[in-house]
């Protein structure tokens, strides 16, 4: 640990005299050889050399300008001008310095999610990098070299790894089974801002292990199949552990008091199905058809497309009830989400993700479910808050806008 305190006087008059001080705390680490340079004294070398960098004011203030010159230059990738200077202000600076730190750090800064038996996580990643890969695009590409690296030769993941060894632990374990989906949402969203095709031929392993690597582009394949060849008896998706669907976990049961409930296995079956993760497979399904068609896999398109469609039909059959999206089928086949059940007849979750997928556009039922999220699920917040209405009606117009324009962004043309 170095501390360190210089000063500056500033004296105009004799009644007006001034001191300035530069505090500086930072860490330096020897290497084992050379930690010291006598019996039981410290080597100091590393940590007077970082202190001569900043020990008068004149090259304090030049770092700061500098700090001042990379955030400005950062953020000015990414400008939102309207008629408020406060949104303004959120969308252009704190929102995109709370996503570059989340990009950083994922959960990492908390207690819980740091330490060896945790890390970053596999889907945590893969959705922070959405939120910045339009500033860093260059490290965005790292990470999700990274990412891939530690997935499972069947398509699964881990659900966490290691930032500096970049390994894989199974501490919290796998079978995570919306994971494999979120790499192939990141790969099409840095494909988007950069057009970077070159990243889908990396030579990337699996498992981080030597003599197991093969393009990018076999990893999502294997990303997208995963989901494929787990079904339930719906033909949606299988609920895996703690999937993102709220911890959604109705095909396992813990006989043990005071077990984890994201980490119990499953139970005997599995039948608990996740209309959430049928959502994800239709809009992420068709990010891969199309890297599929803009890399010559035509063949794979056409699989790819058709088992999309087959995905999307299967939630119009059996995800629908009525006037919202269910949430899920439980371990008994039972429905949850829906307006037969005596508590919790809807969820956000699967109205979010199916509308974002386009699924029951052209049949008219989208539109009805957001209109049910904003009769159901309104909050004692909105209906007591007089100041709260526009802002409602400003999140609930944004929402409408995703029937629309679902896609945003197209891949750029391959070349």
């Amino acid at each position: 640990m170095v501390s360190h305190c210089c000063t500056s006087d500033r004296s105009d008059s004799a009644a007006g005299r001034g001191k300035e001080f530069v505090f500086m705390l930072g860490y330096c680490e020897n290497p084992a050889d050379d930690k010291w340079e006598a019996p039981g004294i410290i080597n100091k070398t590393s940590a007077k050399a970082l202190i001569e960098r900043f020990n008068t004011m004149e090259k304090a203030m030049q770092a700061f300008a500098e700090l001042k010159n990379y955030w400005e230059t950062l953020l000015a990738r990414f400008a939102v001008v309207s008629e408020n200077e406060h949104i303004d202000r959120m969308a252009n600076i704190w929102n995109q310095y709370q996503c570059m730190v989340t990009f950083n750090m994922s959960r990492s800064a908390s207690y819980y999610e740091s330490g060896t038996g945790r890390g970053m996580g596999f889907r945590d990643s893969c959705q922070d990098l959405l939120g910045f890969v339009h500033l860093i695009p260059e490290r965005a590409r790292e990470r999700i070299i990274d990412i891939a690296s530690t997935q499972f030769p069947d398509g699964s993941a881990y659900h966490q790894y290691q930032p500096l060894t970049k390994q894989g632990n199974l501490d919290v374990g796998s079978g995570f089974n919306d994971d494999p989906l979120w790499l192939i949402a990141a790969v099409a969203a840095y494909i988007k801002e950069t057009g970077d095709y070159g990243i889908l031929d990396v030579q990337v392993s699996f498992d981080c292990k030597k003599g197991t690597e093969v393009p990018l582009f076999e990893h999502l394949e294997k990303s997208f199949y995963y989901t494929v060849t787990h079904l339930g008896p719906h033909k949606l998706p299988l609920i895996g552990r703690a999937d993102w669907n709220d911890c959604l976990n109705l095909n396992c049961f813990s006989s043990e008091p005071g077990e984890s409930f994201q980490t119990t296995g499953p139970s005997e079956g599995p039948v608990a199905e996740s209309v959430f993760i049928a959502g994800m497979f239709v809009k992420y399904g068709k990010e891969f058809e199309e890297l599929c068609e803009r890399t010559g896999h035509t063949e794979l398109a056409k699989e790819a497309g058709k088992a999309v469609d087959e995905m999307y039909q299967a939630v119009l059959d059996n995800g629908w009830d009525g006037e919202w999206f269910l949430r899920a089928y439980d371990a008994q086949s039972e429905k949850v989400g829906s307006k037969e059940c005596e508590e919790g007849k809807i969820f956000i979750e699967p109205q979010g993700f199916c509308v974002m997928a386009g699924i029951g556009k052209e049949e008219g039922i989208a539109e009805k479910a957001l209109d049910s999220v904003n009769e159901l699920l309104e909050t004692k917040v909105w209906n007591n808050d007089p100041s709260a209405g526009l802002y409602k009606d400003t999140i609930w117009n944004l929402g409408k806008l995703l029937l629309i324009r679902l896609d945003i962004k197209k891949m750029q043309e391959f070349s």
